[in-house]
C-alpha cells in the first residue's frame, strides 16, 4: 500500500527537525555494521491511530536579505517537496510570532492548494496562549499549539492531520496482484526489462542515465496471474545527486520499495557489483521485501564455463546481509532467461506469505536450543520458551525469552539460521521479534 506523504516546512530555527524526530521517534531505522544496511534518508514512516504516512523533513526555507525572495535553488527544492506531499505541516515559532518570512512561506503554500496544518511550536504555557490568535492572519486554518522539544500536544496535532490525508492507495490492479519494484543504479536496463516483459515500449528507454524520473506503475497479466510492475528512477549515491528533481526521484524510488511485495535489484553484468548496489539492496532488506538479484546484460561480458559460478560467489559475498536473496542472469536485449523472472517472483511472493504452524516452529526451537544451549551470563542463562508466527510479508515470528537482555546477537543469528534450515524462506527476509514472558520467574 502506498503511504501518503506529509512534508514539514517552515523557515529556519522554528523546530521542524525536533518535531520530525518527535513524531517518528518510535520508528528508528535498522543500522548494522555491514555494507548496504544503513538507510540514511530524509524521510521516515510514522503512524498515528493505526494510520501510516511518510514524513519528510524539508529543512529550513531561507530568504535572501536583499530582496526577501527565496533563492532559485531553495525555491525549487521547496516547490518539489510541496508537490510531493499530500498534506503539509507548516511549523512556526510561537515566541517570535508571524514574521515576514512566515508570510512568504504561507503564500507559497496557498498557491499549492495542498491541505496545510499550522503547528505553532515552542509554546511553554498551554494555559495562556492568547498570542496564538495572531497566526489566524495567515489564512491557513486553525493553528495547533505544540512543544516539540517537550512532546506536548503532539497527539492533538496528529489528530488534526489525519483528516487531511487521502485514502491509502494500493498499487494498480487487483488485490491479489503481486507488486514488483525494479530498482538499481542508473542505466542498468530497468526500463528495457519492463518493456521486454510487457512486450511493448511502455517505458522510455535511453542510453543516457536517469531517463526515468518517476516510479511508473504498469499492470501485467500473464497465465492467470496479475502483476504491478513499478519501474523506478536510477538511484545514484546521495553525494552525486545534484539537482532537486533527481533527489525527489530518488525518494519516489524508495516509496516504490515500500509499496512492493518483491524488489528486483537490477545489476549490470558488464560493470560488476558496486557499493551503490549494496546500498540499494539494503533499502529493500530493511523494508522487509522479497529480493531478487537480476544480473542484466549477461550477453556482454566474455565468459567461460565458470563465469556464472564466480559471479554467484561475488553476489553472496557482496550481499551477505541478505543471504536469502535469489539471483538470475538475464539479458533484456537478447531475451535470455526472461521467461524465468515471473516464476521466480511468484515463488518469492509465496515464501513471503508463507505461514508455519506453532507446533512446527516450537519443535525447531526446542531442538536448536538442545543442540546448542547459550552460554551463561553472570550466572544466568537465556531460556528460549516458545515462538509463534504473527504476520507475513515478511514472515514475522515472535520468540518469547526469559530475558531478552541475555540474548547475544550471535545466538540470535544461530536461531535464525536454524529456522531457515528447517523452513527455508528463500527470497524473503524473516523478522524475529524477541519478547520477554513477564509472568515467568527466571
Amino acid at each position: 500500500m502506498d503511504k501518503p506523504v506529509v512534508a514539514i516546512v517552515g523557515r529556519e530555527n522554528v523546530g521542524k527537525s525536533t518535531l520530525f524526530n518527535r513524531i517518528v521517534g518510535s520508528r528508528e531505522a535498522i543500522v548494522e555494521d555491514k555494507a548496504g544496511i544503513t538507510r540514511d534518508r530524509l524521510y521516515r514512516v510514522a503512524d498515528w491511530l493505526d494510520r501510516e504516512f511518510t514524513l519528510i523533513d524539508t529543512g529550513g526555507i531561507k530568504f535572501t536579505c536583499e530582496s526577501g525572495l527565496i533563492t532559485s535553488l531553495v525555491r525549487e527544492q521547496a516547490a518539489l517537496a510541496i508537490e510531493e506531499a499530500a498534506a503539509i505541516i507548516f511549523v512556526l515559532d510561537y515566541q517570535e510570532g508571524v514574521t515576514p518570512d512566515d508570510q512568504d512561506v504561507a503564500e507559497l503554500l496557498r498557491k499549492s492548494r495542498k491541505p496545510v496544518l499550522l503547528a505553532i511550536n515552542k509554546v511553554d504555557d498551554f494555559a495562556n496562549i492568547e498570542n496564538i490568535y495572531d497566526f489566524y492572519s495567515l489564512g491557513l486554518g486553525e493553528p495547533v499549539p505544540v512543544s516539540a522539544a517537550h512532546g506536548k500536544n503532539i497527539g492533538d496535532l496528529l489528530d488534526a492531520l489525519l483528516p487531511l490525508l487521502p485514502a491509502l492507495r494500493a498499487p494498480e490492479g487487483s488485490a491479489d496482484a503481486v507488486a514488483l519494484a525494479l530498482i538499481g543504479r542508473p542505466n542498468v536496463g530497468k526500463s528495457s526489462l519492463v518493456n521486454r516483459l510487457l512486450g511493448q515500449n511502455r517505458v522510455i528507454v535511453s542510453a543516457q542515465p536517469g531517463t526515468t524520473r518517476d516510479a511508473i506503475d504498469t499492470v501485467l497479466k500473464r497465465e492467470g496471474k496479475e502483476y504491478v510492475i513499478i519501474d523506478t528512477a536510477g538511484m545514484r549515491k546521495k553525494g552525486r545527486i545534484n539537482e532537486p528533481a533527481e533527489y525527489y526521484s530518488f525518494q519516489r524510488a524508495l516509496h516504490a520499495i515500500d509499496r512492493a511485495d518483491v524488489a528486483i535489484l537490477v545489476l549490470d553484468a558488464s560493470a560488476g557489483i558496486e557499493e551503490q548496489d549494496q546500498r540499494i539492496a539494503g533499502y529493500a532488506h530493511e523494508a522487509g521485501k522479497g529480493l531478487l538479484l537480476l544480473v542484466n546484460k549477461w550477453d556482454l561480458p566474455e565468459k567461460d564455463d565458470k563465469s556464472m559460478n564466480r559471479f554467484e560467489a561475488d553476489l553472496k559475498e557482496a550481499f551477505s546481509f541478505a543471504p536469502y536473496a535469489l539471483s538470475l542472469f538475464v539479458s533484456a536485449k537478447s531475451g535470455q532467461r526472461l521467461d524465468k523472472i515471473l516464476p521466480l517472483i511468484n515463488f518469492i511472493a509465496e515464501q513471503a506469505s508463507r505461514r508455519i504452524t506453532t507446533a512446527q516452529l516450537n519443535e525447531v526451537l526446542r531442538e536448536a536450543y538442545a543442540l546448542n544451549p547459550p552460554a551463561t551470563v553472570k550466572g544466568r542463562r537465556l531460556k528460549v520458551l516458545y515462538g509463534s508466527q504473527v504476520g507475513v510479508k515478511p514472515p514475522k515470528i515472535v520468540i518469547f525469552l526469559n530475558d531478552p537482555e541475555l540474548l547475544h546477537f550471535s545466538y540470535a543469528r544461530y536461531l535464525e539460521n536454524k529456522l531457515r534450515e528447517a523452513f527455508g524462506f528463500p527470497g524473503t527476509p524473516i523478522s524475529l521479534i524477541w519478547r520477554k514472558r513477564e509472568s515467568l520467574k527466571s
